[in-house]
């Protein structure tokens, strides 16, 4: 860092100016004695990290700060929250210890710590850091929600103020938090931190795109603005007259949720005409919300034509975060689609401020979904041998997916996530039902177990004593649940039959004259390529490995390293990273010293020179080249950081890189010809493949064509959309195309 001139009694100042701000924050839910403990907190905070500055060279102790008043403000949360944001780095960045923090503000606060300080200590290869630090979270989730509130404010701070640290830092960050942090906060009902946490995502990760529409949605405000008021001043009007109190806005979308509509549906910014929904939010008594909310529903349908396709109701059945809502889609005055949400004073608060909210009204609600939602997350917690990334897999899938409603033979509601399957009702019934399931009636038909359920449906169990899990219902099961347990079942009947195998195994190495020791069966599990010893005994007892096998293993033996697995990959890493430097090639700068490496490019996102990339080494194929808004990027960064290297594009020769395009238009005669002599006579590019449509008069065709850079693929996108009758053209990526 340069040398800063540092004005310390200015610092001093603005500290102590933000400290109280962050009380003024706090203020409604202060007590007696709460004034003096986030005193003792702030000391604590200030004293420990005095020395320390952030990357921007600011005093560090802006940022937890700033957390807790994010958790105070934005979430609103209480005293014990506020205490924990402004210590949750002491520990991990100071010398304080846990001990020191139990002592001064006592069990509860030092717990909530723990779950916020990341582990450090040495891990397998096969495991991910980022990954167990995630479950270690919400381990203390299952005990206190507000470890994950807490994390959440600090990671929203983090991105806020992420500009001054380096680009593969600021691509870390960004796809962990698309990947896991944004999903958290929609599972917690906090809308405006999940919008936030994507829109500056997308800032780091797709940088062009996010000033794009930044700049275009600012071009359209006041034209936007004058649409609003003439839509509201008449339902303003009309809810004054029948004396409903009410608060009606109109609030732009996210970039990012704008960026998503524009991917899905393939249409340019100009097209996505719900650039922002209206809000009606009533001043309602508990018992007169339900009508009321109904009663301004008919108001602006009376109004403005309504979609009848569009109106989503979660006020008789609310989410499972607790959001109630009601949503319907209207035709406006100028002919275009535009959303309105209704709801109440206490709904809104809800939905803002999620969970935090949810338990301050907690004694008017039955036990909510939210409730149950947090005791499937301490179910799944209870499986103690599952792998991090597996779980971690599973509980993403679970957080993002929309509920479906489905009824016991005894009319009892049972929220699923959309896309569940009569085996997933069953295990959400009870372990013991899932693993004994042969099948269901859904609504009194007989159905097979992977049976996709219907909002509404009504489903029977149906059940058999000889019936046990099978690998196979992995393929169909969507619930974290179903998953786990079915898991945790072929894995204790899998353990069965290898003890079986573990005998057999003795006999045999005895009748070759080999000593039956660790050593060997590792040496073993690994000269037929297996991920574990457990694993050996299982292909011994199910036969796939016999004294044939056996013999030749001897023969080979002298060449087999006696390495575990695991080692063996974290070897071949290491090797790899070391290479790195020695190797040459002319075309892609890799590593924190940007030399020349051997690399492959990922079939995922097919990146070509010019593409925004990073490296991922891989255990057996060297180094991947992805583009940085690749289908698996977030993943990738997201669970195995230290897997990857920075990487851009040389000057390169002219070389030929394979991408995709897609074309759409008004069919016209001769329009191939036109287009396949735009792409080989105009460009001299040459095509692999080039598959066509026509349905209807209307055109539509993939080309994969081999380009040198983007530049390149740019002149010839312009070109093409020149030709008469086409109306769009898009890059795709290959492999993810297949899959979609």
């Amino acid at each position: 860092m340069k040398d800063l001139v540092i004005d310390l009694e200015a610092e001093k100042n603005e500290i102590l100016k933000r400290y109280r701000a962050l009380l003024r924050a706090c203020k409604s839910t202060l007590q007696k004695g709460d004034k003096r403990m986030i005193r003792k907190a702030f000391d604590m905070a200030l004293e420990s990290h005095k020395d320390m500055r952030r990357k921007s060279g600011e005093p560090y102790i802006y940022h937890p700060i700033a957390v807790a008043q994010i958790a105070a403000e934005e979430i609103g949360l209480g005293t014990t929250s506020i205490v924990c944001a402004l210590l949750h780095d002491v520990v991990e960045d100071t010398d304080v210890a846990l001990d020191d923090i139990e002592r001064e503000f006592g069990k509860k606060v030092a717990k909530i710590i723990d779950g916020l300080t990341k582990i450090s200590g040495v891990f397998d290869t096969n495991s991910s850091l980022q990954a167990e630090n995630f479950r270690k979270m919400l381990l203390t989730l299952a005990d206190d929600v507000r470890v994950i509130l807490i994390k959440l404010a600090d990671r929203l701070h983090n991105m806020r103020t992420m500009e001054f640290m380096p680009r593969d830092k600021q691509l870390k960050l960004s796809s962990e938090t698309v990947y896991l942090y944004a999903p958290l906060a929609h599972r917690l009902g906090l809308y405006a931190i999940k919008s936030e946490l994507e829109d500056l995502s997308m800032k780091y990760m797709e940088r062009e795109t996010y000033q794009l529409i930044k700049k275009k949605l600012n071009e359209k405000k006041a034209e936007r603005e004058k649409f609003i008021r003439d839509f509201i001043d008449p339902v303003k009007k009309v809810l004054q007259g029948q004396g409903l109190e009410a608060d009606v806005f109109g609030r732009p979308k996210s970039i990012n949720s704008i960026w998503n509509k524009m991917k899905k549906k393939s249409i340019p910014f100009e097209e996505v005409y719900d650039l922002f929904a209206i809000r009606i939010i009533l001043d309602s008594p508990p018992e007169h919300e339900k009508a009321d909310c109904w009663k301004a529903y008919s108001i602006v349908t009376d109004l403005y034509r309504p979609n009848p396709d569009r109106l989503r109701d979660w006020i008789s059945s609310p989410k499972a975060n607790g959001y109630e809502s009601l949503h319907t889609t209207v035709m406006g005055p100028k002919g275009q689609w535009v959303e309105v949400q209704i709801r109440t004073t206490r709904m809104n608060e809800i939905a803002e401020k999620g969970f935090a909210a949810h338990w301050k009204y907690k004694e008017s609600s039955t036990d909510s979904g939210l409730d149950q939602w947090v005791q499937k997350v301490r179910e799944m917690l209870k499986n103690p041998d599952s792998n991090a990334l597996d779980f971690i897999d599973d509980f993403k899938m679970n957080l993002f997916s929309d509920e479906i409603f489905i009824f016991t033979p005894k009319g009892a509601l049972i929220q699923l996530p959309l896309n569940a399957t009569a085996l997933d009702f069953a295990f959400e019934i009870h372990t013991d039902v899932g693993a004994s399931c042969i099948g269901a009636k859904v609504n009194h038909k007989l159905v097979p177990l992977s049976y996709k359920l219907q909002n509404g449906d009504q489903v029977e169990i149906i059940t058999s004593g000889k019936q046990t899990p099978k690998e196979d219902w992995l393929n169909f099961v969507v619930t974290a649940k179903a998953k786990a347990k079915i898991k945790s079942a072929l894995k204790e009947a899998k353990r069965k039959i290898a003890e079986d195998g573990k005998e057999i195994l003795e006999r045999k190495l005895k009748s070759l004259k080999i000593t039956y020791n660790s050593e060997n069966i590792h040496k073993l599990s690994y000269y037929f390529k297996l991920g574990s010893t457990q694993d050996l005994f299982y292909n011994v007892a199910k036969g796939l490995i016999d004294m044939k096998h056996l013999k030749e293993y001897q023969l080979s033996e002298k060449v087999i390293e006696n390495k575990p697995q695991d080692k063996i990959e974290a070897d071949q890493v290491q090797s790899l990273l070391r290479n790195i430097k020695a190797k040459d090639s002319d075309m892609l700068l890799i590593g924190e010293d940007m030399q020349k490496i051997d690399y492959k490019l990922a079939n995922c996102c097919n990146p070509i020179p010019g593409d925004d990339v990073f490296g991922f080494i891989t255990v057996s194929d060297g180094i991947k080249i992805h583009r940085t808004n690749c289908p698996n990027a977030a993943k990738l960064m997201a669970n195995y950081g230290y897997r990857i290297v920075k990487a851009r594009w040389t000057n390169q020769q002219e070389l030929a890189f394979l991408t995709g395009l897609r074309i759409r238009g008004i069919d016209d005669v001769g329009l191939i010809n036109k287009l396949t002599t735009v792409i080989s006579n105009d460009f001299k590019v040459n095509m692999r493949s080039i598959t066509v449509d026509s349905d209807n008069g209307i055109f539509e065709g993939s080309i994969m064509v081999y380009v040198n850079d983007t530049q390149h693929l740019e002149d010839l996108v312009k070109k093409l959309k020149q030709v008469r009758g086409v109306t769009s053209v898009d890059r795709f990526d290959s492999i993810a195309e297949k899959a979609s």
